[in-house]
């Protein structure tokens, strides 16, 4: 492939500010559908099942949608832009629909409407980066969007809290009523999705196949909904070599991360505020003050964003993301022993590096590693180790913390936090090294 142009930082601004949406909406659901399941009578250890939706359709959505995406090309629409703008309609839709929910049946059944929507805007934006910049930039190119999932995610997290705190917008929980703080909240989520995305699809362009007859040739070649399922499966077993040895890092990552969305509002409901009854002011005043804890988190993961390329050039990429993880893991645990709202905020700071490194330096070690062609289908498959330790923490965490732990969902917090320092050693055994090359000693380039 032809060596790809340096971009401008104005540039790689406006291919990542989607990203502000995609996460406006995927922190809002990140924050209160546990809360919202709760308060339609959903039980601690059944929350993981309704979740369940959330990982199954981003195993099913983005491969899909990864290899759709490579094989689309319009000279209007470019090849990943046609799926943002997609996404973003069905997306918005489904956080407007999502707080009107009345019966746990209908969140959970808009829940995988939302989520399946996120996705579908979501995975192509991994593989843009790959598609538009040289090596020397991916590193800054997801630090980018890293930046910009941050500062959705403040946003959005801290949303009910402002509505509540600041506007007297009201956060009672009535039988079978969402609080009007989350239901305005979703309301706004919707159109900043919208919107974000928007930018994104008018300000950005995308380069053509390098060879378009060859690229027409291949993609007539695999025509056909049998022989895409049979490429797609047939990619899923020759992942390069450092995509498998990744893929255990996301691993354990993510089962530390899906147990923190999952549990904190119920963890801190009982551990911190003392009460376990969904209905009451003080569940509802927990579940604000989580957003409040997951603005922290996200906050420091945009801070943090643009010291890692700094870090991961001078210690490597694969240190920095040892050392991030491990203090993330720590952060979770520590929330096990604080009794004060207040204080709840320290160990977030600990989870936001974390958070800012996991969303960088896996992708950006990754994109170099893959073939050009089948970037956005290999960023697809990437999300399986993503999404199945998230289904297999949905089935297995919650009857874990009823019957080991007695419904003491604090402890679902400190088994993500092992898992998550687990994931910091695995990092260990990551080749981190360009494509072709095949030295053992090599500085992979980071900006």
């Amino acid at each position: 492939m032809a060596k790809l142009p340096r971009l401008s930082f104005g540039q790689i601004v406006n291919m990542s500010f989607g990203f502000f949406g995609i996460q406006f909406g995927f922190a809002l659901q990140n924050a209160n559908v546990s809360r919202i399941f709760q308060t339609l009578g959903a039980d601690i250890d059944k929350i993981g099942y309704l979740w369940i939706a959330a990982p199954l359709t981003g195993l099913l959505v983005q491969p899909i949608i990864g290899y759709m995406s490579d094989r689309t090309w319009s000279r209007r629409w470019g090849r990943r832009r046609p799926f943002f703008f997609a996404g973003a309609v069905l997306a918005s839709i489904g956080l407007f629909l999502m707080p009107a929910s009345t019966e746990l049946w209908m969140a959970a059944l808009l829940l995988w409407m939302l989520d399946a929507s996120i996705n579908i805007s979501m995975e192509p934006f991994r593989a843009f980066v790959g598609d538009k910049l040289p090596d020397s930039q991916r590193t800054l190119g997801f630090a980018t969007q890293t930046f910009f999932i941050g500062l959705g995610a403040v946003i959005a997290s801290l949303l009910p809290y402002i509505l509540t705190n600041y506007f007297g917008v009201s956060n009672v929980a009535s039988a079978g009523r969402i609080p009007d703080a989350v239901r305005y909240s979703f309301h706004a989520g919707a159109i900043v999705f919208f919107l974000s995305v928007l930018w994104t699809v008018i300000s950005t362009k995308e380069f053509p196949p390098e060879d378009i007859k060859k690229w027409e040739e291949e993609k007539l070649k695999n025509k056909g909904f049998a022989k895409g399922i049979i490429a797609i499966t047939k990619g899923m077993f020759q992942m390069p070599k450092t995509m498998k040895e990744l893929a255990v890092v996301q691993f354990f990552t993510w089962i530390g991360f899906y147990c923190m969305w999952l549990y904190t509002t119920a963890a801190i409901g009982e551990n911190v505020y003392g009460t376990t009854d969904a209905s009451s002011k003080a569940f509802q005043d927990a579940g604000n003050w989580v957003g409040v804890m997951f603005t922290v988190y996200n906050g420091v993961s945009f801070l943090f964003a643009f010291l890692l390329p700094i870090i991961a050039r001078r210690i490597s990429r694969v240190m920095t993301h040892l050392l991030s993880l491990i203090l993330g893991g720590t952060g979770l645990i520590l929330l096990i022993f604080i009794k004060d709202h207040q204080l709840l905020l320290l160990p977030m700071v600990l989870v936001g590096i974390a958070w800012a490194s996991t969303l960088t330096i896996p992708y950006a070690i990754l994109a170099g590693a893959l073939p050009e062609n089948k970037m956005g289908f290999y960023m697809g498959v990437f999300n399986f180790f993503i999404v199945i330790p998230q289904l297999i923490a949905s089935v297995s965490v919650g009857p874990a913390v009823k019957y080991f732990f007695h419904d003491h969902a604090i402890y679902a917090l400190v088994i993500g936090g092992i898992c998550m320092v687990i994931a910091g050693f695995t990092n260990l055994f990551v080749d981190d090294r360009p494509r072709g090359i095949t030295s053992k000693v090599v500085q992979s380039p980071v900006e």
